[in-house]
């Protein structure tokens, strides 16, 4: 059992004898397949404790990426323990207050956090990772192309029950999978969204970043500007890129923005309809018609819109 190994690995950490009492609460967040849990034991205060299992091979880079992330000045959890061969890892507890918990919050007060996110996005711009350190294979053509298949697969035909057969015919996806495929320098997130940015000390720390991976820097800004949780206003995602302009100096192509933001969000669309279908996690199904929405929105007035018109119509209707 999982919590069995998180125990065993805490019992050895603390360095305490099993008549001492220690308590585990599970920390349901997330579509990552971990097991995560609040470990509390008295007179100490509490941390984390995560197991993964080995079919994410995702997960095995937690620990490495996170060690190399804190050497970069980044705000991640510290790892106070891990054992390889149990698959766990014991690290800081940086509270429960995401991102997403300031949805109906003024932008005034959300905007601190953008500003320290989008910093750590930018120290990552920065960051070059050692030669030993094992990262998830880059995007490239192959990647983005898996990416729409996932979403013809699970949100198409899966939740939809609709024929994919135009999509995977389409040359103008093909397309948009090469040119965003034609360059990938620079390490991304790869899950920059509203979940995995929790607010600590007056902070945004950055979590779930197993996925690291060399990339476009656009992909993570697409993600944090088009997060279906959230759900943005146009003022509001310009004044997210507003933040961005100050901080690194640039603002982005808005063709190569559009572009990633239609790939992050069919991705999104994909991992929902699995989620809801295959997995069982019906806390889902409220975002699609909202990723629906903003994919629409993104594809206006390009070749994408007439393609993908009567599969967006229908996840509409999901609601």
């Amino acid at each position: 059992m999982p919590t069995d190994a998180i125990l065993a690995c805490t019992r050895i950490y603390l360095d305490i004898d099993p008549t001492v009492p220690v308590s585990m609460i599970p920390i349901k967040k997330g579509a990552s397949g971990r097991t995560i849990v609040r470990v509390l034991r008295e007179g100490r205060a509490p941390f984390i404790g995560i197991h993964w299992k080995p079919e994410r091979p995702d997960s095995e880079n937690f620990v490495p990426v996170a060690r190399f992330l804190m050497k970069c000045k980044l705000h991640v959890p510290e790892i106070y323990y891990e054992n390889r061969n149990k698959r766990v890892a014991l690290v800081q507890d940086l509270g429960d207050v995401d991102l997403l918990s300031m949805k109906d919050e003024p932008f005034s007060a959300r905007m601190p956090y953008y500003r320290s996110a989008l910093e750590q996005i930018d120290q990552l711009f920065y960051a070059r990772p050692p030669k030993e350190l094992e990262l998830m294979p880059p995007f490239d053509e192959a990647l983005y192309r898996w990416e729409q298949e996932y979403f013809m697969e699970h949100l198409v035909e899966d939740y939809l029950g609709m024929d994919s057969g135009p999509l995977r015919r389409s040359e103008e996806l093909k397309a948009l999978a090469k040119g965003l495929g034609a360059s990938a320098k620079h390490l991304v997130h790869r899950d920059f969204q509203s979940q995995n940015i929790l607010l600590h000390d007056g902070v945004a720390w950055l979590i779930d970043f197993q996925g690291l991976r060399r990339g476009r820097q656009e992909y993570d800004l697409a993600s944090l500007l088009y997060d279906p949780y959230m759900d943005h206003s146009a003022g509001d995602r310009e004044k997210i890129l507003d933040l961005w302009e100050q901080i690194s100096e640039d603002r982005p192509a808005e063709s190569t923005l559009r572009d990633c933001a239609t790939q992050r969000l069919m991705q999104a669309l994909g991992a929902y309809g699995n989620l809801v279908e295959n997995k069982g996690q019906e806390w889902y199904l409220q975002h699609i018609p909202t990723a629906a929405r903003l994919l629409q929105e993104v594809v206006a007035d390009t070749p994408l819109q007439e393609l993908l018109a009567p599969y967006l119509r229908q996840a509409l209707k999901s609601r």
